[in-house]
C-alpha cells in the first residue's frame, strides 16, 4: 500500500502520525506543505482536506483527516505492534491517556507557545494582563509534565512497557516545549519553564528513549 502523508514540518498533530507509521515499522512519503506560504490552505489542498488542517493521509484512494482517526486506522490496517494494546484494559488505558495528551497537555503548550513561538511576541511587562495569561499558562503546562512525571513512574513509555498511541500525542508537544526553550530561552526562563530535563528526569529519559528508536529520527521537523 501506498501511503503519502501532506504535513507541515514541525506541527504536532501529523508528527504524530508519523511516529504511528515509525513505531509499528511501516513505510510512508511525506509531502511537505509550507504554511508561511498558506499552501495548506490553497484550492488543490482543498480538496483533499475541506477542513485545511494537517495531517491528511491518502492511502490508495483513501483520505484520512484526523491524526487520532489515522492512529486507529493504521492499528486496524497493521495489526502488528498495536497502538492502542491488545485486551480491552490495555486499550481503555492508552485512550485515556492519549486523550488526556490531547486534550490538556496539547491545550496547554498552545496556550503558552504560540504567542511566543508562533506570533513572536516580546516577554510581556511584568505585573501585565499579557503577562499573568502567560504566567498561568505556564503553570498549566507545567502541571501537565507533573502529570506524566507521574505516569512514567510505572514504565519506561505512558502506558507501561510498550511505545503507544499515547507517546505519538505526547512526543511532539514535548520536543516544541524543548524547541521553545532553546529558542526563545529568556523567555521562558521569565515564566519559570526551565531546566526541565533536571526537573523532569523521567520525562528527559523518555524523550530519549522515543529519539533512539529506529526510523524517528527521519520524522523529526526538517527545519530544525
Amino acid at each position: 500500500m501506498s501511503i503519502l502523508v501532506h504535513l507541515v514540518s514541525g506541527a504536532p498533530r501529523p508528527w504524530r502520525v508519523l511516529l504511528g507509521f515509525t513505531f509499528k515499522g511501516v513505510d510512508y512519503d511525506t509531502h511537505y506543505l509550507e504554511a508561511s506560504k498558506s499552501e495548506h490552505k490553497s484550492d488543490g489542498y482543498a480538496k483533499l482536506n475541506p477542513r485545511l488542517t494537517v495531517p491528511t493521509v491518502e492511502a490508495d484512494g483513501m483520505i484520512l483527516r484526523d491524526s487520532i482517526g489515522i492512529l486507529a486506522w493504521m492499528d486496524r490496517r497493521y495489526p502488528d505492534k498495536p497502538l492502542f494494546g491488545k485486551t480491552a484494559d490495555e486499550a481503555g488505558r492508552i485512550w485515556q491517556v492519549t486523550m488526556e495528551c490531547n486534550d490538556y497537555l496539547r491545550a496547554a503548550m498552545g496556550k503558552l507557545l504560540v504567542p511566543i513561538l508562533v506570533k513572536n511576541e516580546p516577554i510581556p511587562a511584568e505585573g501585565s494582563g499579557e503577562r499573568i495569561l502567560q504566567q498561568l499558562a505556564a503553570n498549566e503546562l507545567l502541571a501537565e509534565y507533573d502529570y506524566l512525571e507521574n505516569l512514567l513512574a510505572g514504565g519506561p513509555y505512558l502506558c507501561g512497557a510498550k511505545v503507544s498511541a499515547a507517546d505519538a500525542i505526547a512526543f511532539p508537544e514535548i520536543r516544541v516545549v524543548q524547541r521553545a526553550m532553546e529558542r526563545k530561552t529568556e523567555h521562558m526562563d521569565a515564566l519559570g519553564v526551565t531546566e526541565l530535563s533536571t526537573r523532569y528526569p523521567k520525562i528527559e529519559a523518555w524523550k530519549n528513549r522515543i529519539e533512539a528508536l529506529p526510523g524517528v529520527e527521519k520524522t523529526m521537523p526538517i527545519h530544525w
